[in-house]
């Protein structure tokens, strides 16, 4: 079959269809990811050694596996709009070259973030909260050391997932993510209960699970589709590189920008929570970075599936554009956010009615009260506007995936940095280490005012250019 037909399907299939053929596996594939660390954090919260001081200093380290995350998806994700519209347009001497600069560019970026890390690893992790406690600090440098080993593996991996999916394998690119969670899975209670390994016991079985996903990735770019790379195609292109790079920024903002937030709130959860008459004693003062942690990656979790759903449409929605259907792009647009609002919902039931159950898979019964009350209020208030938080990254992520990057990153350097950041800061200042609580909400809540107004202007765009084109074909 000639390979610029393979996926025509993305033209004719029902979009339902498509929706639940892309979007599950990129839903699992990203879930799966996120469960990478949130699996480590339960296993150290139930480890009596370990317990909220390994989870604090988990917390530490977290967002900096996130900015080699924002690079890899950057590449990956713009990669795989990129190549969905040169297939759509027919262009395969693109599509192939691009996957090829895509690979070496992850390879090069991987290896300087992997360097840096090494050599600034103290400040570094000082800058994100680490000093809350000596303990917290000697066990986020032991974690830190070896997760910052696999970064090369990882960012490799993560990059290449959306890459696979784009060539219109997305179940290869869910099953060989699901392949190194399943291993690290395995592992971490081997290493860290039976060899009692630590931090480092954690982390190693993560990097163990990350080389086996970015080994199965290395195995899938040799046997594509509808792509087929060659010798030539492993050449850094300037102009290419420049193509995708624009429309992955908004991933990677997302991501980094979310990095800044994350900053921003170990900081101010630090500061203010040496000043609380409670996680101000040195026993208790990992609790409030232990349990915001927490949080942070349930809403990861629960972010995951948003994104999966957003980033699993991406080459159905390029491939369309490409092919000249807005009519289509439009109508998957609407199922999107509607589904994406049932997701936040879901997860607003279980962090309000469930809080106590949630935390307690998080190594409850081993900490003092004072633990288990922070997280049931933390979960309450921090994540009481996850509804709109869902619609809002749905949009931001689709906007990209329709070419529109400068105002998809403007909405999330909005949603990121101005509020995400500012508030943070801000907040604290008048309400306390509640103020870190309330600083998520009221960002979102913000945000999806302006969501909705881009959403509305969208929609009639979409609709508009689809009955121009309509009425000039009539003609023609």
């Amino acid at each position: 079959m000639n390979e610029q037909y393979v996926n025509a399907f993305l033209e004719k299939e029902k979009i339902g269809t498509l929706m639940r053929k892309y979007a599950v596996p990129c839903i699992i594939s990203l879930l799966v990811a996120a469960l990478y660390n949130i699996v480590d954090q339960i296993f150290i919260a139930n480890a009596d050694y370990l317990g909220s001081t390994g989870n604090a200093a988990n917390t530490v380290v977290f967002p900096l596996t996130v900015v080699a995350l924002a690079v890899a998806v950057m590449i990956g994700d713009g990669c795989c709009a990129f190549v969905s519209i040169s297939l759509g347009a027919g262009e395969k001497e693109n599509a192939h070259r691009g996957i090829g600069s895509a690979i070496v560019l992850c390879l090069l970026l991987s290896a300087v973030i992997t360097a840096l890390y090494l050599i600034f690893r103290d400040p570094i992790l000082t800058m994100f909260g680490g000093s809350v406690n000596e303990e917290t600090f000697v066990q986020s440098k032991e974690y830190f050391l070896y997760i910052t080993i696999g970064i090369p593996f990882y960012m490799f991996g993560q990059a290449m997932n959306p890459i696979i999916r784009s060539d219109g394998s997305p179940k290869f690119a869910m099953l060989s993510t699901l392949a190194g969670a399943a291993l690290n899975l395995i592992l971490d209670p081997i290493f860290i209960f039976a060899f009692h390994w630590g931090m480092m016991g954690a982390a190693v079985a993560t990097v163990i699970g990350q080389v086996l996903t970015a080994a199965l990735s290395v195995y899938y770019l040799l046997h594509m589709k509808a792509v087929r790379l060659k010798k030539t195609s492993f050449r850094l292109r300037g102009r290419l590189i420049r193509r995708f790079l624009s429309l992955g920024i908004c991933s990677f903002l997302s991501q980094i920008s979310l990095v800044a937030a994350m900053a921003a709130i170990n900081n101010m959860v630090r500061r203010y929570g040496a000043a609380d008459p409670i996680f101000g004693q040195n026993e208790y003062a990992q609790i409030p970075m232990a349990v915001v942690g927490i949080v942070m990656k349930f809403f990861q979790i629960v972010i995951s599936i948003v994104v999966g759903m957003a980033a699993g449409c991406i080459p159905i929605v390029g491939y369309n554009i490409g092919a000249g259907r807005k009519d289509r792009a439009r109508s998957l647009f609407t199922r999107l956010l509607a589904a994406e609002a049932l997701v936040g919902a879901a997860a607003m039931f279980i962090v309000e009615v469930l809080p106590g159950q949630l935390i307690a898979v998080f190594g409850a019964a081993n900490e003092s009260a004072y633990y288990t009350e922070f997280a049931v209020k933390a979960f309450r208030i921090y994540l009481c506007m996850i509804i709109p938080a869902c619609v809002n990254k749905a949009t931001f992520i689709y906007l990209q995936s329709l070419g529109k990057a400068l105002i998809s990153t403007l909405l999330s350097m909005v949603r990121e940095v101005v509020f995400g950041v500012g508030f943070a800061l801000l907040l604290p200042r008048f309400f306390g280490l509640d103020g870190v609580l309330y600083s998520m909400p009221v960002s979102d809540a913000l945000t999806f005012f302006l969501s909705a107004a881009v959403i509305v202007y969208t929609c009639r765009l979409l609709g508009k250019e689809h009955r121009a084109a309509h009425a000039l074909n009539a003609e023609g």
